[in-house]
């Protein structure tokens, strides 16, 4: 049994979840393709500088081994993004912009979080490369929640940011201590005049009116003009908010950024925003489908039916193209209680078992 144990925060998925899977992520690639959202596939594993350069990301979060080939370091992907980056500035660089690339995968984080347990992630998402304005940013968020309610996700929640808030303020003091009391929501250890970003969090419309009242100057008259139009372009059903210091997981967002999160599953299932390959700008989404299987989506209704030996294979045909699964009996003591089927095939017909 020794052999049989996974390291800590890997898993098998067995039926139905494996099917689940699968339905998720061909759910949200379907929708990004009817968006002209082209797939591309990316390696495992990369040389290490080429996995961390495109965005300028950290290696801290990547499980790295030598090449015993070329000798050189190399590391498993922690996200897809990256690599999608890599892509579109090299292999596609000739491509007219904007380019709109989709893509589908695991992903293995060196170390598990407390709100992800796991280090095996299914990653699928879309970026669109070369343009960075409202209407880029509202076609992202808009694919990104289609694509979720097409894998059946509901009561969706779409939670708006503002990664390099500091950045446009310039306030004075050690802007990386600044950024991380903010990122802890601390306000005590914040200067008074910058306090009132942490209490302007909330539902939209309300948030966005404290943070014109806060940006008295209209330093981020823009940027704030921009959320309000990307927020008026979601469908009605979705509930929307705004907190303008989270930046856990947008270290390399630029104006803006966004979780998505459903009733249905625990923690976030989405994010995405504004970012820069180089020195070129991209817009994309990322969603992590695990928490939806772990909520019991997509896994649908087993129609598993037996056939008996010697039915013929244009009866089975013509079953499957109905849309049975058919499980054929293969050996005299085989039954479709011993195969998991919901029905059987007695005299032409299905029959429940």
């Amino acid at each position: 049994m020794t052999n049989s144990l996974l390291p800590t925060g890997f898993r098998d998925r067995l039926p139905p979840e494996a099917d689940a899977s699968a339905r998720l992520v061909r759910a949200i690639l379907d929708t990004a393709a009817s968006h002209g959202y082209e797939r591309v596939q990316a390696p495992l594993a990369e040389y290490e500088a080429s996995l961390t350069g495109s965005l300028g990301t950290s290696a801290r979060d990547l499980l790295r081994f030598v090449d015993p080939v070329s000798g050189e370091t190399m590391a498993v992907r922690s996200d897809i993004t990256g690599q999608i980056g890599r892509i579109a500035s090299t292999r596609m660089g000739h491509h007219p912009r904007p380019v709109r690339l989709s893509y589908g995968g695991p992903v293995v984080k060196l170390r598990a979080t407390q709100l992800r347990p796991e280090r095996e992630m299914m990653q699928v998402g879309a970026e669109l490369i070369g343009l960075d304005s409202v209407a880029a940013a509202i076609e992202v968020v808009s694919v990104a929640i289609e694509g979720l309610k097409a894998a059946g996700v509901k009561d969706i929640t779409l939670d708006l940011t503002m990664p390099d808030l500091l950045d446009v303020l310039k306030p004075k003091g050690d802007r990386e201590e600044l950024k991380a009391a903010l990122d802890a929501k601390d306000a005590g250890a914040v200067p008074a005049a910058l306090a009132p970003l942490i209490a302007a969090a909330g539902a939209l419309p309300d948030a966005l009116d404290r943070m014109r009242a806060f940006d008295s100057e209209g330093r981020l008259k823009d940027r704030l003009d921009a959320i309000e139009a990307i927020a008026a372009a979601v469908p009605a059903d979705i509930r929307v908010t705004l907190d303008p210091t989270e930046r856990h997981g947008f270290e390399y967002q630029t104006w803006f950024g966004f979780s998505l999160f459903s009733a249905q599953a625990s923690g976030e299932i989405g994010r995405g925003g504004a970012y820069r390959i180089g020195k070129e700008p991209a817009i994309g989404f990322s969603a992590y489908i695990d928490p939806l299987i772990d909520a019991g989506l997509a896994q649908g209704e087993r129609r598993r039916l037996f056939l008996p030996i010697g039915t013929m294979p244009q009866k089975a045909a013509s079953l499957r193209a109905d849309g049975w699964v058919t499980v054929a009996q293969l050996t005299e003591d085989d039954s479709a209680e011993r195969q998991i089927c919901t029905h059987v095939l007695r005299e032409g017909r299905p029959e429940a078992v």
